[in-house]
Formats: structure tokens, sequence, C-alpha cells
């Protein structure tokens, strides 16, 4: 009987026991188990099934270190701390938007300006009139809207991309708020008869427009031009025009411009001169905090309803 050479091994048999080797196991991707993938991930070198592929500049990244590189990279700002909007001023042409929506509305809906003008005398029962009155504007004058919403594109193009989306949106609604306040608070009381004796008075005269908060626009720009170190004198002129318009044209509520550019005036000081201090050469690495922008916003609001509250309640 024949024998095997000593020390061979069958050439089937995967070791001295006999057996066949097991197979390697297929690469599954972590996080899809029941997905087989030979694509590995540059970075880690795990297995990324088509789904959690990203392309890279080699080869492929999976989407947890894309995502990881995505966490620790440091985001571009303005030099105020927003979000660059890329020159797409949404919020402007929301607001835009909105005030032509709600023109073509008081044109359709018989009453409807009245019920959304602020008039002191009625908006502590109805507070929304504070700033419902930003988003209507005179039937009887086209030019009234058309001038304030040329202000809004014009002002918004350029404060929405200095300040970011949310900062802007804020700066305007508040200084809406702000020009309500303002003329509440220079608005003579008086009752229904009084009113009808003396033939008016702002107490029971509505105001509508978004002349308040396109003057927050004007009032935070002259601020925030200052601290750029930039010319601020086309903006004076503009103020210091409509100013003198305000008390020479009938009709108009130069009471709120007055409120509403503080307002704005206020916040472009919190937006510039807190929170940071703006370096000429890294301007982003010096931007102003984001929450101590957001904390002075909230004062001015709360400022602003204090003050509303008081008038109305130390009638």
């Amino acid at each position: 009987m024949s024998e095997s050479p000593s020390g061979s091994e069958n050439p089937i048999a995967g070791g001295s026991g006999g057996e066949p080797a097991a197979p390697a196991p297929a690469p599954v991707c972590p996080r899809h188990p029941s997905e087989i993938s030979y694509v590995s991930c540059q970075r880690c070198r795990r297995p990324a099934c088509p789904a959690c592929q990203r392309p890279a500049a080699v080869g492929i990244h999976c989407v947890d270190c894309v995502r990881e590189a995505a966490a620790t990279q440091r985001k571009a700002t303005t030099v105020f701390g927003g979000t660059p909007t890329g020159g797409r001023p949404l919020v402007s042409m929301t607001l835009i938007a909105a005030c032509i929506a709600v023109y073509v509305l008081q044109w359709a809906v018989p009453g409807l300006t009245s019920r959304l003008a602020f008039v002191p005398a009625l908006a502590f029962d109805e507070p929304w009139r504070f700033l419902t009155s930003a988003f209507a504007h005179s039937t009887s004058l086209v030019m009234h809207i058309a001038f304030n919403l040329y202000a809004v594109w014009v002002l918004g193009g350029y404060l929405e991309d200095l300040l970011g989306r949310a900062r802007f949106a804020a700066l305007y609604l508040v200084s809406a708020l702000g020009g309500s306040v303002g003329y509440l608070l220079l608005a003579t009381p008086m009752t229904i008869a009084e009113a009808q004796a003396t033939g008016g008075g702002q107490w029971w005269t509505g105001a509508v427009g978004a002349s308040g908060a396109v003057f927050g626009l004007f009032g935070a720009l002259l601020v925030l031009q200052r601290r750029l170190g930039r010319s601020t004198s086309g903006v004076t002129i503009i103020i210091l025009a409509n100013a003198v318009l305000g008390f020479v044209i009938p009709g108009i509520a130069w009471q709120a411009h007055l409120g509403g550019l503080v307002t704005g005036a206020a916040i472009g000081w919190i937006v510039g001169f807190l929170g940071g201090r703006r370096s000429p050469t890294a301007p982003a690495a010096a931007a102003a905090s984001w929450a101590v922008h957001w904390a002075g916003i909230l004062a001015v609001t709360a400022v602003l309803v204090g003050l509303a509250l008081a008038r109305y309640l130390t009638l």
C-alpha cells in the first residue's frame, strides 16, 4: 500500500485537520449592513454603499466623514457675523410680496384697511395692529406703497447681505413695532367726543404703511456705515429730507418715522458695537457674537412693549 510522502498535505484540505478554509466575509456598509460594497471611503477606509458615497477630490468619502469634516470647518460669515445671502435678498422679496398681497386684499375686502391700521385708541385691545399696519398702505395714493417698497428693495438688498437674513428680518419687524410705539407715545389721548369736537387727532386716526420699518432700516444703515468707516452723508440727507416732508405734507405720520428710526438705530448699534470688534484683516473671525446680538434685539423689543403698556396703563 502506498503512502503520501512525509509532511505533505492534501491540496484541497484547509489545514492539518483536513477541513476547507472558510471564505472571507463580504464587506458591508456600516450604516446599511444589508448592502455589500467593495468601495471604501478614502478617509476612514470603511466600506460605503452607493447611498453613503459622496464624491471627493480623490475617490469617495462616506457620509459620516463628510459630516465630521463639515462640523469642524469654519463657516463663512459677514463682517457682523451673519450668514452670507449669496446676493439673493429673500427676506426683502418676501416682505415686498407680503405688502403687495395685503394691498390687493385691501382693494378686494371692504373695511380691511381700517382693521389693519394702527389706531392708538384700539391697539390695547387689538395688539396685532402694532405690526399689521406696517403691511397695509393707503389705497388712495399708489405712490405711498411704491416708495416704501422701493426703499425696502434698495436698503434690504444691502442690509440683508450685511446682517444675514434672520437679523435683517428682526430689524425690519422690530422697527415696524417701534414705529407704532412712537405713534402711540406722541399721540394725545382723547375721547371720541373730544375727537369729534376738535375735528380729529392721532389717538383715533389710523396709520398704515411700512414707513416706520423703512426708517428703521435707514437708522440701522446710518449706524452701521459709520461703524464700517464709510460715508453717511447720503443717508443723512435722505433722513433729513423725509423729516422735513413729515411736517410739511399733511397726513404723514412723522411720529411713526421717528419711532422706527430710533429703533433701527438702536439695533444697528447693538449689531455694530456689541459682542466683538471688527478686524480689517480677519472680519469673519472678529464678527460680533450671535447670542449678544439676539439678546440685545430682544431687549429692544421688551423696552418697546414696556413703553406701550406704560402708556396705556397711565391713562
